[in-house]
Order: C-alpha cells, then structure tokens, then sequence
C-alpha cells in the first residue's frame, strides 16, 4: 500500500531540487546573518535589506526552515523510502509549510522580486515551484495515506 512509486520519487526529486538550494542559501544568513554573502545569495548581489524588518523575516524564516520544515523534510523522504505510511503524512506537512510560506511571501515580497525576475523565473524557480511542489505533496501524501491512490 505504501509502496514508493513513480510520483513519489518525482515529488522527491522535484523536492530536492527546489528547496535543497534555498536551504543552502539560508545557511549562510545562519552562518554570517549580516554578511554581504547572505546579502548577495538572498536578496541579489549589491543589494541591500530594505529596512530591519525584511532582514529579520528573511533571518527568522532561515531558522524557522532549519529548524522545522528541513528535519520534516528529510524524514518525510526517509519515511516514504522505508514504506512508511508516516513518511506521507510528513510530506503532506512539509507541503503544507510550502504552500503557507509562499502564500505570504506572495503577498509581502512579489512586488520587490517579480519586477526584476520577470514572470518565466518568479513563477518558475523563485516562488512558483515551491507552491507547485507543495500543492503536490500534499495532495499526494493525504490521497496516499487514505488509501485512495496506489500509484
């Protein structure tokens, strides 16, 4: 039943690919938080914080991922790699993280970022891709874990 298929390893891959490089971008905040690194990785290159509130979102939601979102999402994979019916429940939450995050960043940050990055990248790898991932996961990891889907 909890047979890790086809999707699941898309969502996995896909998973990976988007956020392991944002959680590698937010370590450097963690590492030197007023750094002109994290600055150049996190908000583009010569660019400075708008004001001590974008700086501390930015820094609170680098612990927030490392803290919550990173080990749900690491045990979510190794939870569906072991046939795990837990391993879909923590792919929904971590899912559901995606989708939540995003849903303020789209709100507090679109029109800061898009302007620069122009529709292909915003609604690709910027923000997009980590709503399309979430949304996947999960609706995959609820219908998974009802019995509702085998594939």
């Amino acid at each position: 039943m909890y047979q890790l298929t086809l999707i699941g390893w898309i969502l996995i891959g896909f998973g990976m690919i988007t956020c392991i490089p944002l959680l590698m971008a937010q370590l450097t905040i963690l590492i030197d938080p007023k750094g002109q690194r994290a600055k150049d990785i996190l908000i583009g290159k010569g660019e400075e914080w708008r004001n001590e509130t974008h700086f501390k979102f930015s820094y609170g939601a680098a612990i927030a991922d490392w803290l919550i979102f990173f080990p749900i999402f690491i045990l979510a994979i190794i939870g569906m790699i072991v046939l795990k019916p837990w391993g879909y429940l923590l792919l929904s939450i971590a899912g559901t993280i995606q989708i939540y995050i995003n849903t303020i960043l789209w709100f507090t940050e679109k029109k800061y970022v898009y302007p620069n990055l122009g529709p292909w990248k915003y609604y690709t790898y910027f923000w997009g891709n980590f709503m399309y991932w979430g949304v996947g996961a999960l609706i995959y990891g609820i219908l998974k874990i009802a019995g509702m889907i085998t594939f």
